[in-house]
């Protein structure tokens, strides 16, 4: 009988903590809570017999504004205790979408050119550079010369035709341009030349000559008969080519035509130098 009887008790225990189990877990919701949506508002479920929690409620409201104590168990449903982790919104990576490089467009016409800015400040010099290096050996610089001075020691009188005065003394005769035996200067250096011829008179005799190129007179020496002997001379300067001559010619006349000179002193003298050679600039 003892046992059968605890057993008894032991039943009735375990069918009061089904009964009150629920009633005990449920929290009461505070009325100032934004109430849910209708759509996710649970159902709510049927009034039943009032709970110790509702017994507890009603006995600390005769008080004086005391507040029951809050229930220490929570449901998962309850707001701010949500167990579920918020999902992010998908993002777009905008780079896979972006398209391919278009073609070149049109060069635009130029602009305006701007005003003209002052000119600046002289900057400071520089610090001095290195000694380059030694360049390249060039061609060898090509001088001409062309040079010649000549006397006459005999004197020469003339027998009613022209006649060649022929030098028989050299001073100066570079590269051999003049000819002592024709008594002619060849051009072998074309360009610009000097000229000059110096002759003495005989007293009581004319004294008529030319300096030639290529047989044509180009200037004159002469003197008149006088009782006297003087020094007379002529220069000029010839534009020469290449083979050209220049000589002196005693002048035919109809007086006695004669130039003076002796073999211990040269009275007669005939030189030329080349001044500007034609292949210089």
């Amino acid at each position: 009988m003892g046992s059968d009887r605890w057993g008894l008790v032991l039943r009735c225990c375990l069918l009061l903590a089904v009964a009150w189990g629920p009633a005990l877990s449920h929290e009461p919701r505070d009325p100032q809570e934004p109430q849910e949506l209708e759509g996710t508002r649970e159902p709510q479920a049927p009034p039943g017999p009032p709970t110790r929690e509702e017994d507890n409620r009603e006995k600390y409201s005769s008080r004086q504004g005391e507040e029951p104590p809050a229930s220490r168990c929570y449901r998962c449903c309850d707001p701010g205790t949500s167990v579920y982790q918020a999902i992010p919104a998908p993002q777009i990576n905008i780079t896979i979408l972006k398209g391919e490089k278009g073609d070149r467009g049109d060069r635009g016409l130029q602009g305006k050119y701007g005003k003209t800015g002052s000119a600046g400040a002289r900057g400071h010099a520089g610090p001095k550079g290195q000694k380059g290096s030694m360049g390249s050996p060039g061609d060898r610089c090509k001088n001409h010369y062309a040079a010649f001075s000549v006397g006459r020691k005999k004197p020469l009188h003339s027998n009613a035709y022209y006649q060649t005065v022929v030098f028989d003394t050299e001073f100066v005769n570079l590269y051999g341009h003049f000819n002592m035996f024709t008594g002619k200067f060849y051009c072998y250096v074309p360009g610009i030349y000097f000229f000059s011829l110096n002759v003495h008179t005989w007293n009581q005799k004319e004294t008529y000559l030319h300096i030639m190129r290529n047989g044509e007179e180009m200037v004159i020496v002469y003197a008149q008969v006088s009782d006297r002997s003087i020094m007379q001379s002529q220069s000029l300067m010839l534009e020469l080519r290449e083979q050209d001559e220049v000589w002196v010619r005693l002048f035919k006349g109809e007086r006695e035509n004669a130039i003076f000179s002796d073999e211990f002193d040269t009275y007669i003298t005939f030189s030329g130098y080349l001044v500007k050679p034609a292949a210089e600039p």
